[in-house]
C-alpha cells in the first residue's frame, strides 16, 4: 500500500474482500510518531471492530479490498526463502574460491541458516493454516448446495413464488461462486509455499493455474475409474428467469 497523506480521506468508505464480499467500512487509522500508517481499523457488518496491517489495503479508485493475512504472508514468504537460499549459496561460493575466510563463512552461513528454519516454520504453520481455510470453504459449499436443493424444493411445490425464487437463487449462487474463487486461490497459494519449502523457485501464478488445471483432470480421470467411486457434488449453474428444475 503507498503511503497517502490523505489516506483519512477513505474513512467511512466501504471495504471488501478480494472475492467482493463487503467486510465492513473504514472506521479510522493508527498511525506511527513518523507519520507512517500502520494499521487499519474496520467496523464489520455486526457493529464489532477488526484491527489489521495498513499494508494489506489495496486502493483501486473509490474501492478500498483488503488482502487476505494468508496471501500476504505467503508472498513475504515467497520472496525471503529464495533469496536467503541465493545469499547462502553465493557465501558457499565465495568459500570455495577461498575469497573469504572460513570464520566468515560459518559466522554468515549460521546466521542464514537460522532465518531459513525460521522461515520455514513460519511456511509450515501457515500451510496448515490454508488446510483448514480449504476445508471451511468446501463445508460452506457444501451447505450451500444444499440451501439450492432446499430451495428449488420449495419453489416446486408452490410454497415460493417466482420473484423471491429467483432473488434467493441469485444470493445463493453468487456466494457459491466466490467460496469457489476463494478455494481456488488458496490451493495455489498453498501450492506456491510448498514448492518453496521443496527448495523450488516460485513459480509465475499462471505455471501455478495450469498445474492446477492437469491435477484437476487426473483426478477426475481417477475418480471415474471401476471401484473407486466419488461421491457426486452437487452444483447448479442457472439462468435467472428460468425457474424450473
Amino acid at each position: 500500500m503507498s503511503q497517502n497523506p490523505n489516506l483519512f480521506l477513505s474513512v467511512g468508505k466501504p471495504i471488501k474482500d478480494e472475492y467482493g464480499r463487503v467486510i465492513g467500512k473504514i472506521a479510522s487509522f493508527a498511525v506511527t510518531p513518523s507519520g507512517k500508517f500502520d494499521a487499519v481499523f474496520i467496523e464489520l457488518g455486526d457493529g464489532k471492530f477488526l484491527k489489521d496491517c495498513a499494508e494489506h489495503l489495496k486502493f483501486d479508485g473509490a474501492d478500498v479490498t483488503l488482502i487476505s493475512r494468508i496471501k500476504a504472508g505467503a508472498a513475504i514468504l515467497c520472496d525471503q526463502m529464495p533469496l536467503i537460499w541465493r545469499k547462502d549459496q553465493a557465501l558457499k561460493d565465495l568459500s570455495e574460491k577461498k575469497k573469504i575466510s572460513k570464520e566468515s563463512y560459518t559466522e554468515l552461513h549460521s546466521s542464514f541458516d537460522g532465518v531459513l528454519t525460521q522461515l520455514k516454520a513460519e511456511a509450515e504453520t501457515l500451510r496448515e493454516e490454508i488446510d483448514d481455510e480449504i476445508a471451511r470453504c468446501e463445508e460452506e459449499i457444501k451447505s450451500l448446495n444444499y440451501a439450492l436443493v432446499h430451495l428449488e424444493i420449495e419453489h416446486e411445490i408452490g410454497k415460493m413464488d417466482n420473484q423471491h425464487y429467483e432473488t434467493a437463487f441469485s444470493i445463493v449462487q453468487e456466494n457459491i461462486k466466490r467460496i469457489h474463487m476463494e478455494k481456488n486461490d488458496l490451493e495455489l497459494t498453498k501450492t506456491k509455499i510448498s514448492n518453496i519449502l521443496l527448495g523450488e523457485s516460485a513459480k509465475p501464478i499462471e505455471q501455478s493455474k495450469s498445474k492446477a488445471i492437469e491435477t484437476s483432470k487426473a483426478s477426475t480421470s481417477i475418480s471415474a475409474t471401476p471401484g473407486l467411486p466419488e461421491p457426486p457434488v452437487v452444483v447448479y449453474v442457472k439462468e435467472i428467469g428460468k425457474t424450473g428444475i
